[in-house]
């Protein structure tokens, strides 16, 4: 009878334990408009969740929206705006491990223009976090950043994209050095003094889809 029950114990024990080699999931893949996934190295624009609508003084509106550069303050490097009326200029995503094809949620990415249209030709085009603008109390997403090498020297250019209702948000949430964390935020929307709307950190989310350009 003890060894029955000791048996059966262990089996308990074993089984309720993952096996060994035994993956853990992958995060959930994100997808573009028409539901396909997003891959990395291809082009896509990055559009509002809810596009926007732009009404001229004779009436005319324009809908839609999406991202492209602006010069602002310095001349470079380039800021990220959102603009309306159309969805801006395309966009490759680069996650952290380059042998992964596929993008997927809370996974460590660059983010890169891939327009040859720019007035800062000596500055790359892969997004960043600039240094906190103490005037505005902000930190705005710009150009200028580098691509891959993992390291506090870059730590200010890793975003990831996450679900966000019926939709997806990009968020600054560096798994690079997981001490970072206390600088996690969404990545939203600040209307300038201009009139400019800069990305920069944010409690509320810019809520976003993918289109394939």
């Amino acid at each position: 009878m003890k060894n029955t029950l000791l048996a059966f114990v262990l089996l308990f024990a074993f089984s309720s334990q993952p096996l060994l080699g035994e993956a853990e999931a992958s995060p959930e893949q994100v997808v573009d408009t028409l539901g396909k996934k997003l891959r990395a190295g291809l082009s896509y624009y990055i559009i509002p969740a809810m596009p926007l609508t732009k009404c001229g003084r004779y009436g005319k509106c324009r809908s839609g929206g999406g991202l492209a550069l602006a010069s602002i303050g310095e001349s470079c490097p380039l800021d990220v705006v959102v603009v309306d009326g159309y969805h801006g200029l395309p966009i490759t995503f680069s996650p952290i491990d380059p042998k992964k094809g596929m993008v997927r949620v809370s996974t460590d990415l660059n983010i890169m223009f891939t327009t040859h249209r720019t007035s800062c030709a000596e500055y790359s085009l892969v997004w960043k976090l600039d240094n906190f603008d103490v005037s505005k109390r902000q930190w705005f997403v710009i150009t200028g950043g580098s691509m891959g090498n993992p390291g506090w020297e870059t730590i200010h250019n890793w975003f990831k994209i996450e679900k966000c209702d019926e939709a997806y948000k990009i968020v600054y949430c560096p798994n690079v050095f997981p001490s970072s964390k206390h600088m996690c935020k969404d990545v939203g929307v600040f209307v300038d003094e201009n009139g400019y709307r800069r990305l920069a950190l944010s409690d509320v989310p810019f809520k976003v889809k993918f289109q394939l350009a």
